[in-house]
């Protein structure tokens, strides 16, 4: 396990070699910490580490090194951890320690991971092991170029940094004596790489830090390029090679290795210069390198040496040649690997079509002739891919597919799939592989369900179509029904809610009741919730109560999970009531035992929502934090009930007032996320409205752009409604709503929940409009905006009253109706303080801001009643909550109320000006004209001069740019907070 010396000297990297050491040094202290260190292709991250590893060594510290391989589209799960247990399995010091952990021993070995409890285990052993390692000497982890990592390495990776060896235990206590690095080619992440998010997940937990490695310096690199050489070089060649080299360390040297090559110049580009190098090896060595490099990154010994079918002699003295020239540098258990993968990368691409694809052909043959092991399956199948041998690239992508599902990785599983699938019409029909569950159809669902699994649901959907169009006549109607009842599931994950029902209803009626079948239960529990989704209720229900008999009498424990989860929604009172709780909780536990992932996330989500719909906030956020970390356990957080649960847990923290933790878990599920930005942004985006974010109208439009996205309509919906409001844009607020509205109608003319929340949004901005034309004598004016505020409280009344299946909305939509009503009310006939009074008392569930919103409200119906003591209590109360929240937009709103209505003193701050002088301020801000002062205040622009001037004189200005810049230092006036639209 120890690295092998590479006789480059380091230059340039005091800073980072100082920085690791001292992560060194607290690991051995029992410290836990994780450096990713980051930089361009050949910047020097390998030199680094091995630097760092080599003192890691001399200081008696184990070190385990892990590889990523780029194997094109091909996963290969837990690769590099499977190189490190592979080492540690060959030291018999470490064999004790593998003992204790079977499940990390059956995925050395090849052997099945299993469902998401077996990928849970392997998570917590694989930490075990690690923590224990500690215990016997400390440790180093090394991991390279994680930019090719698969998704279940990736997915482990966050499991050990978050959860396993580096957490702290409750008392606080050190953690382990283990240290880890991973490095990556940052200039390889592109926008959408899948390492881009964990990244930036990684680098927010305690203990993980980011060490980027930049470009040399041009005097480093003349350093460097000067030691590789004895003899002097002469000053034009160095001053040329750091101009080509740019600050790239492997540059450098490749540019300094070529220049004896005698041809008269430098090449231009890297990969010239590359094979330059390599050209200047003999033919056999050239021959072995070429040979390496259909392999990978690494090869090992005995199989580069029947690939490359030489002597012995021949291919050491040819792999001594290549060594020499620093093109393949020896590893571990008899391996060799080329320096750096763009070395790699240059002598494939330069291989010839015919060369390229006899390679490929030779080691798919050589690895088959080892055994079909299931952890070389993608490997194979990458090679005869390549070889063009299809019907052999065929098998080992299902192979490799059945690896993936073994151990957990869904999103490998898929691209495996979806390569045998291209494959499928490309082999002939005898040459295709045989078995049950084996054709394309079948294929077709498996793919669909890794994708639903990952959080494509839309390509879930794409691949259940053309499941149901290679259906034929002659297909078994089992078959048949479960490709419908499929398709109808995945169309309900993207709101096509019509077609889910029709295809259901497809599927149900294919197969009969009668005998009872697995098959019937899972079309009727699919057919149940489609027909719920479509207002069949009675339907619904009838069907639930004689499948889950059915599926109790074949003993289907899932489905009887999943059918107890509707009959909870549907029957007396729904989730929100106790007893439909209760019986969530026993199909919670019904699909955990049966080990049903899926069912044991809806039942999860539908306890959170219950409690939700319910006001008991509080109670909710237990089965948000439980069904994530199951779901984040069995790599599953991309799917649509977990992705539900995420924007439920961030609506709940905004709910309740805990602004800042919204917002810091909003940025790390949109760096998790970035494709499902309505789920894991909105309430982060109601923060930055409150606190006057001008950026965040702009987000809620980005969300629309693209296709019809359901919840990101919704979402830009809120915000977009909301800031029209906030700045007084009746016109704008009540045709954001509209649209909106509009968009998330379903096809059965259901409206959306969010109806009466848009709809309260949008009246306050008309309530306004209506009271402030009414107070200048348009009477006609008034009216017609008394009209609207009619029909929007009519839409808020129908969607509160009569909610979803008919079931009266829970707490907060009461609470909200309450509201509309109230603003209703203003723009008919005035404001009415009973009313904002009643809307006060329903938002009395948990929530924070909303109230205080009324708050305010109700304190300008209670000083225009002249009820001035209660309109003070009342302000004050909305001011500290608008303070504390850092709701700015309406702090600087209920500042105004309490100086123009003298409801109490103006705020410290504010004591240096009177109350019409800071409104003088606050116009001047605005970058107003005397004249327009004067206007706006209705006084004369002579009097706003004079007022203009006392401010000056108080803030001790010279000008009025000036003064506006002392106010907003001394916190006199806010910055300009309100939206633009």
């Amino acid at each position: 396990m120890s690295q092998i010396s590479i006789s480059t000297p380091l230059i340039g990297r005091d800073d980072e070699l100082a920085r690791l050491s001292g992560v060194l040094q607290h690991a051995r202290g029992g410290e836990a910490r994780a450096v990713l260190v980051a930089g361009d292709a050949g910047v020097g991250k390998t030199r680094l580490l091995d630097e760092v590893t080599g003192r890691a060594a001399t200081a008696g510290m184990t070190v385990l090194t892990g590889h990523c391989v780029d194997l094109g589209d091909v996963g290969l799960p837990y690769l590099p951890f499977t190189e490190v247990l592979g080492a540690l399995a060959q030291d018999e010091r470490f064999a004790d320690a593998l003992a204790a952990y079977p499940a990390v021993g059956r995925l050395l070995g090849g052997g099945a991971v299993g469902d998401s409890g077996g990928r849970l285990r392997l998570f917590e052993g694989i930490a075990g092991l690690l923590a224990d390692l500690s215990d016997i000497a400390p440790l180093l982890l090394v991991l390279e170029d994680l930019h090719w990592a698969d998704q279940s390495s990736r997915d482990l990776l966050r499991f050990l940094l978050s959860r396993g060896i580096l957490q702290r235990s409750a008392g606080g206590a050190p953690t382990h004596r283990l240290a880890v690095l991973a490095s990556y080619r940052a200039d390889d992440l592109h926008r959408r790489h899948p390492l881009r998010p964990l990244l930036a997940e990684l680098v927010r937990l305690p203990g993980v830090e980011r060490l980027e490695l930049r470009p040399m310096a041009d005097g480093e690199v003349a350093r460097l390029v000067r030691s590789l050489r004895e003899a002097p070089l002469p000053d034009p060649t160095v001053r040329r090679i750091v101009e080509r080299a740019e600050g790239n360390a492997f540059y450098a040297e490749e540019l300094l290795a070529a220049t004896g090559s005698g041809d008269g110049g430098v090449p231009s580009g890297l990969a010239d210069v590359l094979l330059i190098r390599f050209e200047q090896l003999s033919d056999t060595a050239q021959q072995v390198l070429r040979t390496a490099a259909v392999a990978g990154r690494r090869v090992e010994h005995d199989l580069l040496r029947d690939a490359v079918r030489l002597p012995e002699d021949e291919l050491e003295t040819a792999l001594r040649e290549a060594i020499g020239r620093q093109l393949l540098v020896p590893g571990e258990g008899d391996t060799y690997a080329f320096r750096h993968a763009l070395a790699r990368e240059a002598v494939y691409a330069d291989l010839l079509p015919g060369e390229r694809a006899r390679l490929h052909g030779a080691f798919a043959r050589l690895l088959d002739g080892r055994g079909h092991r299931a952890e070389s399956a993608a490997e194979r199948a990458h090679h005869y891919r390549e070889s063009h041998d299809l019907a052999e690239a065929l098998a080992a992508s299902l192979e490799a597919a059945d690896h993936a599902q073994r151990v957990g990785a869904p999103a490998e599983e898929l691209r495996h799939l979806e390569a045998a699938l291209d494959l499928w019409s490309a082999v002939e029909p005898a040459a295709r592989p045989s078995g049950e569950g084996v054709d394309r159809v079948r294929l077709m669902l498996r793919a669909s369900a890794a994708a639903a699994h990952t959080g494509e649901l839309h390509r879930a959907v794409s691949l259940t179509r053309a499941a149901l169009a290679g259906v034929g006549q002659e297909a078994d109607s089992e078959l048949a029904a479960r490709v419908r009842y499929t398709l109808a599931g995945n169309l309900m994950s993207v709101d096509n809610l019509t077609a889910a029902f029709a295809y259901s209803s497809e599927a149900l009626a294919m197969i009969p009741a009668d005998p009872p079948s697995r098959t019937w239960v899972w079309a009727a529990a699919t057919h149940v919730m489609a027909a719920r989704h479509v207002g069949e209720n009675e339907v619904a229900l009838r069907v639930a109560r004689q499948a889950l008999g059915t599926a109790e009498q074949l003993d289907v424990p899932d489905a009887q999970a999943d059918l107890l989860i509707s009959l909870a929604v549907l029957e007396g009172g729904g989730r929100r009531t106790e007893a439909g709780r209760e019986r969530l909780r026993e199909a919670r536990e019904l699909a955990r035992r049966a080990g049903s992932t899926p069912v044991e996330m809806r039942a999860l989500f539908n306890l959170a929502v219950g409690c939700f719909e319910s006001g008991h906030l509080d109670e909710c956020l237990p089965w948000l934090t439980e069904g994530l970390d199951r779901a984040r356990r069995a790599g599953l957080l991309s799917s649509p009930y977990p992705m539900e649960m995420r924007y439920l847990q961030l609506l709940v923290l905004y709910t309740l007032g805990r602004w800042d933790d919204c917002v810091r878990a909003a940025h790390a599920d949109a760096d998790v996320l970035p494709a499902a930005g309505g789920y894991t942004m909105a309430p982060a985006l109601y923060v930055g409205l409150a606190r006057g974010d001008l950026g965040a109208t702009d987000r809620a439009r980005a969300l629309l752009e693209g296709p019809f996205d359901w919840m990101a309509t919704l979402v830009a919906g809120i915000a977009l409604t909301d800031a029209a409001a906030l700045r007084g844009d009746a016109e704008d607020a009540v045709e954001r709503m509209r649209s909106t509205v509009a968009a998330l109608t379903d096809d059965t003319g259901a409206l959306p929940h969010v109806t009466v929340r848009l709809a309260t949004l949008a009246l306050s901005a008309v309530a306004d409009r209506a009271d402030d034309l009414r107070r200048k004598g348009d009477q006609d004016g008034a009216r017609r905006w008394a009209e609207t505020a009619t029909e929007l409280v009519e839409l808020a009344r129908t969607t509160a009253v009569h909610g979803e299946g008919g079931i009266p909305q829970g707490p907060e939509g009461q609470a909200w109706l309450a509201r509309a009503e109230a603003e209703w009310t203003w723009a008919a006939a005035g404001p009415d303080a009973e009313a904002w009074a009643r809307a006060v008392a329903a938002f009395d569930f948990g929530d924070v801001y909303e109230p205080a919103r009324c708050r305010l409200r109700y304190a300008e119906a209670l000083l225009a009643a002249d009820r001035r003591e209660e309109a003070a209590v009342e302000a004050r109360a909305a001011r500290e909550v608008f303070a504390r929240l850092g709701a700015t937009v309406l702090l600087e709103q209920v500042d105004e109320l309490i100086r123009r209505g003298r409801l109490a003193e103006a705020p410290p701050t504010a004591s240096l000006l009177t109350a019409r002088e800071q409104d003088v301020l606050r116009l001047l801000a605005r970058g107003r004209s005397n004249r327009q002062i004067g206007e706006e205040l209705f006084i004369t622009g002579k009097t706003a001069s004079v007022h203009v001037s006392n401010i000056l004189a108080k803030l001790g200005a010279a000008s009025r740019t000036e003064a506006v810049a002392v106010a907003y230092r001394k916190g006199l006036i806010a910055p300009e907070t309100t939206a633009r639209g």
